[in-house]
């Protein structure tokens, strides 16, 4: 079992690779601890948009995509990861905690995909919670099954990643398929709990209208859903994939063109949807 270390502070951009060479493999993990360690990339403090207002981040470790435009590889893994007490994280959060309640902030937890170590988010979350805080979990939703309720009772919001609307480019893009994010998305609008969408628009793979208009589409009748945020590709992770010896599929695509950007956000707004 990987020795218990101190939260690291840092950036989604910095690379961390084998910090717990003897971490379970991600997609056997099963966590017998109910949350009270957990493996973690890093944390920044003061984003400003990873949800309303001031945030602290927390990129935890693990995912079951492989998404070929994802600029934090290093946090497929848990064995990349550093093992971290949840006690900490809330200590070291209570820190932060006056400045984020002023300016109506609040904890992200990110990743990696949080769901896969889905006991210690929930743990830090409850413990955010109890400090004031506004919670919120970015996702792909591919393990949208695992959010029981009392995940969602201590989230007040939810970043969902919807990558592709077809299940083709789907799993071209991530390797998995579609239907567990739509399935997801779904719940989370029968329920009413706060959501923004994320898109990621790469040129050359998720760009083509019929995709976002479909997405569009899917998205426009869900009062829950506040924002759908278009994200242009950018080559800013690039250099971990070198860094890792990962061929990067993604080598010689552009960054989205502002006309680009602009005739997808077009689509959006024709179907409903508050987009930016």
């Amino acid at each position: 079992m990987s020795q218990v270390a101190e939260l690291e502070a840092g950036s989604r951009h910095d690379l961390r690779v084998g910090l717990s060479p003897d971490a379970p493999d991600t997609a056997q993990f099963v966590d017998d601890r109910k949350g009270e360690y957990g493996y973690v990339h890093s944390y920044e403090s003061s984003s400003r948009y990873d949800g309303p207002g001031l945030r602290v981040v927390l990129f935890v470790s693990g995912c079951l995509l492989r998404c070929t435009y994802c600029h934090n590889p290093d946090t497929w893994h848990l064995k990349d990861g550093t093992r971290v007490a949840a006690a900490r994280v809330i200590e070291r959060l209570r820190a932060f905690a006056p400045a984020l309640r002023a300016l109506d902030g609040g904890l992200t937890i990110s990743g990696g995909e949080p769901m896969v170590q889905r006991d210690f988010v929930r743990r830090i979350f409850a413990g955010a919670r109890q400090m004031g805080l506004h919670t919120a979990m970015e996702t792909s939703g591919f393990l949208g099954d695992r959010a029981d309720d009392d995940l969602l009772s201590v989230l007040d919001l939810v970043l969902l990643d919807i990558k592709s609307s077809d299940p083709a480019t789907y799993k071209a893009v991530t390797g998995r398929e579609l239907a567990p994010t739509l399935r997801f998305a779904e719940r989370l609008a029968a329920l009413g709990k706060p959501a923004w969408v994320r898109f990621t628009l790469v040129p050359g793979l998720t760009d083509d209208p019929a995709n976002v208009e479909a997405i569009a589409r899917f998205v426009a009748p869900m009062k829950n859903v506040a924002w759908v945020e278009v994200q242009p590709f950018h080559q800013l992770g690039a250099f971990k994939w070198k860094a890792m010896g990962l061929p990067y599929p993604l080598e010689n695509t552009p960054a989205a063109s502002p006309e680009l950007v602009k005739r997808v956000l077009d689509q959006f707004r024709a179907a409903g949807c508050n987009a930016r």
